[in-house]
């Protein structure tokens, strides 16, 4: 997340619209403000100015009990950071709209899902709202009869203060009927569609219907943990007393004339410009939020009022901002930094996986030309005992066409040996069938003379 022109415009605006209302304010009395300030005592002045930063640190505090709930180890400083940052973005966008989403932005890197870290900054809203619209209601039930005869501005107040009313009670009824909600925004959207208000109607009522059940899901989540939503509630009504209190601080330091019994006024006064606040959409509320202090406060401390609004809105809201900054670029270099050691160490990681594939793809081929040697020499010796055999049957037969060879010493091995009689048998044998093949035709007239000499033999016997 970066801080894009837009924001810078809106610094811009800010600290154009306060210089204006700074100058309306203190240009009646600059050198008496000046030299009030000057003769503070450097530690009250100190003191002042690290009030604000006090104020968001409670606040961190609260994040850090709402954080547990998802991260069992979600630490102090996370929260305090959380609220530092999103002080910061609420404070240079309108209406302080951007303040939640850079909370989000924070509380994923955090390690807490972006919609864990919705349901958590919804409870942190509806706690809240609900602490202040008590604070508040206490304060105007003993001094709204005293305020409202004093300025005709207090019912601009009283306008913020019931529309503060209004939105919490709204988020209550949502978190108990969810579907009457629902309903009532579709049929707004579909009204709104027949003047050409929307382009895509389907689109926002499944996106109205998908955050008010996201909502309704968390609110009942939330009702379950009573020990953090009493945690935060008493945080909570630290946060504002120190918040509504720092004029009265302030005052003190400036050597108003300002008694114990005063402090009262002061924390309504304070929670009067905070509901009017809800009025002036600009970033910061600035312009605003100087005017209705001066008018309010002018009162109770008169011609110093300039000194104490300038102190007071330096210290609830310039330092903070500041310091918000800062802490998101320390922030954002921080995790930029681990994102480039990450990178790192992935690619490291894959060089160390890429090295033992190698490894692993040489021994593999190293096996391969071992178990390719071990086949050769198998194969070699196969063929080595084939031959073997092959050369074993020759020599048996020869043996067995050559017996008498054989038997013989071997002084006569190497002599022919001496045909048998059976063998001269079988040779007259041989050579008479083969005589009697070379002549077929003369077997018929031998026969022939054969009979014809018996024939006559017989005849001389007679």
């Amino acid at each position: 997340m970066k801080l894009n022109k837009k924001y810078l415009w809106n610094i811009l605006l800010i600290l154009g619209i306060t210089s204006i209302a700074l100058y309306f304010s203190l240009k009646d009395n600059y050198a008496q403000i000046i030299d009030a300030i000057g003769k503070m005592n450097p530690m009250l002045l100190v003191l002042v100015l690290c009030w604000g930063m006090l104020y968001i640190a409670v606040w961190g505090v609260g994040f850090q009990v709402l954080g547990q709930s998802y991260k069992k180890k979600y630490s102090l400083h996370s929260g305090i950071l959380v609220a530092f940052i999103g002080n910061f973005f609420a404070g240079i966008t309108p209406s302080s709209t951007g303040g939640q989403i850079g909370q989000v932005f924070v509380l994923k890197k955090q390690g807490i899902k972006p919609s864990d870290g919705a349901s958590l900054l919804w409870a942190d809203f509806i706690l809240y709202q609900t602490a202040m619209m008590i604070y508040a209601t206490v304060l105007f039930i003993l001094k709204f009869k005293y305020y409202a005869s004093q300025s005709a501005w207090f019912w601009i107040v009283f306008l913020g203060y019931l529309v503060n009313l209004v939105v919490i009670i709204g988020l209550y009824t949502i978190a108990i009927f969810p579907q009457f909600y629902i309903k009532a925004c579709q049929w707004a959207v579909r009204f709104l569609t027949r003047f050409n208000m929307f382009k895509d109607p389907e689109k926002i009522m499944n996106t109205w219907t998908e955050q008010m059940t996201n909502f309704t899901s968390q609110s009942r989540e939330l009702a379950h943990n009573k020990d953090a939503i009493i945690k935060v509630l008493i945080i909570n009504f630290i946060r504002l007393t120190l918040y509504y209190a720092l004029p009265y601080v302030i005052a003190k330091g400036l050597g108003i004339a300002i008694g114990p019994s005063k402090l009262a006024d002061v924390l309504a006064l304070s929670a009067f410009v905070t509901m009017a606040n809800c009025f002036i959409p600009l970033p910061g509320a600035a312009g605003g939020t100087e005017v209705i202090f001066t008018l309010l406060f002018g009162s109770i401390f008169g011609k110093l009022t300039g000194a104490d609004m300038l102190l007071w809105r330096i210290s609830s809201y310039y330092i903070p901002m500041v310091v918000g900054a800062g802490c998101f670029m320390v922030f954002q270099n921080h995790e930029n930094r681990k994102e480039i050691k990450r990178k790192a160490r992935e690619a490291d990681e894959l060089a160390a996986e890429n090295d033992q594939l190698k490894k692993a793809l040489e021994q593999a081929e190293s096996h391969t030309r071992t178990l390719e040697q071990e086949v050769q020499k198998e194969e070699a010796a196969l063929k080595a005992d084939h031959s073997e055999k092959e050369n074993g049957v020759d020599s048996s037969k020869k043996q067995e066409s050559d017996p008498v060879k054989e038997n013989r010493p071997p002084e006569q091995a190497d002599q022919p040996a001496q045909p048998t009689q059976k063998d001269q048998e079988k040779t007259k044998m041989e050579e008479s069938s083969s005589t009697k093949d070379q002549t077929p035709a003369a077997e018929p007239s031998a026969q022939k003379d054969a009979e014809s000499e018996k024939s006559g033999a017989s005849k001389q016997e007679e």
